[in-house]
């Protein structure tokens, strides 16, 4: 599928990359490109050969925010009707697959806000992250005040979101939003390595796991823990797990098939 302001492709034929690809605008998250994204992911997401996803930027931006363009002469009653950033962006919650952010320069209100929708965040050194909607009158709209509390605890979220001050890399993995730092010309290297590994496994397996890690976010530790319990009995059900336990007691590579 041909898109305009994001580029996809696939890389050992187990990850697809999406690209953000508005670069003269830092890759500002206009309606039109999350659309965009959205058919991609779920494009990915829907290809049997595909076992994880990177969704990455340019060495500028990953993206500098919403397109605030676009809504300085919005009303309420246009972003209340139409449900702006809500219906588009959530897509991104339904992907059942891992999506890694590749995350280098700005990822600034709504960019910080995808990156912190991604699964876990890989971060080029020169990465700076931050919620800036205070000093626009606004507040952030796709869940950064709701996510990066559970990432980085309520302080420092307090501080970015009151203040609209940015945080370095250094900073951020420090804090626990990202998962790791690497030089920026080495970023999509450590991210497609990352990815290729995870797509190396047994599909249902590393499905599961991402749904029992999102679980401990939306209930009781007792309902995390029942629901993480029962899909680790059900994968005794899997293809996967007999050859993954056979492999490692006869001390051979495992070759997973996602059954």
């Amino acid at each position: 599928m041909a898109y305009e302001f994001i580029t996809t492709r696939t890389e050992g034929e187990k990850v697809g990359v999406i690209t953000l690809n508005r670069p003269k605008q830092l890759n500002a998250l206009s309606p039109a490109l999350m659309v965009e994204l959205g058919q991609a992911l779920k494009a990915f997401d829907a290809d049997e050969a595909i076992g994880c996803i990177v969704i990455t930027g340019n060495e500028k931006a990953f993206a500098a925010g919403a397109d605030i363009g676009a809504m300085a002469t919005y009303t309420f009653a246009d972003v209340y009707r139409d449900d702006y950033i809500t219906r588009d962006w959530e897509t991104i919650g339904g992907i059942r697959k891992p999506v890694i952010a590749a995350v280098s320069g700005f990822a600034l209100g709504g960019g910080c806000e995808l990156a912190m929708m991604c699964d876990f965040i890989i971060a080029a050194d020169n990465a700076k992250f931050g919620q800036p909607e205070i000093k626009l009158g606004i507040i952030p709209g796709a869940g950064g005040t709701q996510r990066l509390p559970r990432a980085v605890g309520k302080a420092k979220a307090m501080d970015l979101v009151l203040t609209g001050r940015m945080m370095d890399a250094k900073e951020a993995e420090a804090a626990g939003l990202v998962s790791r730092v690497v030089p920026l010309d080495k970023l999509m290297d450590e991210a497609l390595a990352a990815a290729l590994m995870i797509s190396g496994y047994g599909r249902m397996a590393v499905m599961a796991a991402k749904e029992c890690v999102n679980k401990a976010f939306e209930g009781t530790l007792a309902d995390g823990v029942m629901f993480e319990r029962r899909l680790f009995h059900a994968l005794f059900a899997t293809a996967d797990q007999k050859e993954g336990m056979d492999a490692f007691v006869n001390k051979r590579p495992a070759a997973f098939k996602n059954q």
